[in-house]
């Protein structure tokens, strides 16, 4: 019974853990577990840190239209996203995904990859937490900095964009910024430095919804003009 008790006493301090750590990443450079895991065994990982409002304009616009909607309206998980997968998973007997960005921000920082009943049952209540402790601009900027978006190991926007494009992240255009956001969820069989037709289709569907008018922008500090808006170019690649 000793062993039983220890053994409940370190289950509930690791679950706890994320929720007393969450608080603290209002600032400095969190890493993902898959970055840890890549570094403890030796595999590669490129990674620099860079604050949203040094970013392209164009990077937040391209993510959260390709990745989460409605990011700026939840409050950590889409009822209504998921509520439509469920349906469609009962008809089609296939279950696409509906994770918010908060959601893929829980699992990157603190859990662990695939699709896991565990895991979503460990994420929803942490993607709330986070949500409540952490601003929206602050949720977005440590996704755009842990996300994997590359082969070999590179996370984030600086990575992802000096590989594709030999250019800092500060300075992407909207079609690149498009193709990098196309590339999710899946940056090792696709590529933003040798787009395929898929991925240029996306990057085009994703370029128009960044483009939409009156779209929400809830991450004030990258937040550019109604000039810079209104110029936002259309889905040509």
């Amino acid at each position: 019974m000793r062993v039983v008790k220890i053994l409940l006493l370190v289950l509930v301090v690791a679950l706890l853990v994320p929720y007393l750590v969450v608080p603290f990443y209002r600032t400095g450079h969190p890493v993902s577990t898959l970055m840890a895991w890549r570094s403890l065994w030796g595999a590669p990982v490129h990674r620099q840190w860079v604050n949203l409002s040094k970013m392209s304009p164009y990077v937040p616009f391209s993510v959260v239209a390709a990745e989460d909607a409605h990011f700026c309206k939840h409050h950590g998980i889409d009822w209504g996203a998921l509520r439509e997968a469920i349906n469609d998973a009962q008809e089609e007997g296939t279950f696409r995904g509906a994770s918010t960005i908060t959601q893929q921000v829980a699992k990157n920082l603190f859990l662990w990859q695939g699709r896991d009943p565990i895991r979503k049952v460990l994420e929803f209540p942490l993607a709330l937490w986070i949500d409540l402790v952490l601003p929206k601009q602050r949720i977005l900027e440590i996704y755009l900095n842990i996300a994997e978006l590359g082969p070999q190991g590179r996370f984030g926007v600086e990575a992802a964009s000096a590989y594709a494009f030999g250019k800092s992240a500060a300075n992407l255009s909207p079609r690149e910024a498009a193709l990098l956001a196309a590339i999710l969820p899946n940056p090792v069989k696709r590529s933003a430095r040798n787009p395929g037709p898929g991925v240029q289709r996306l990057a085009r569907t994703y370029m128009a919804r960044a483009a939409a008018p009156g779209s929400t922008r809830c991450w004030g500090e990258n937040r550019p003009s109604e000039a810079s808006l209104r110029a936002f170019p259309g889905p040509k690649l």
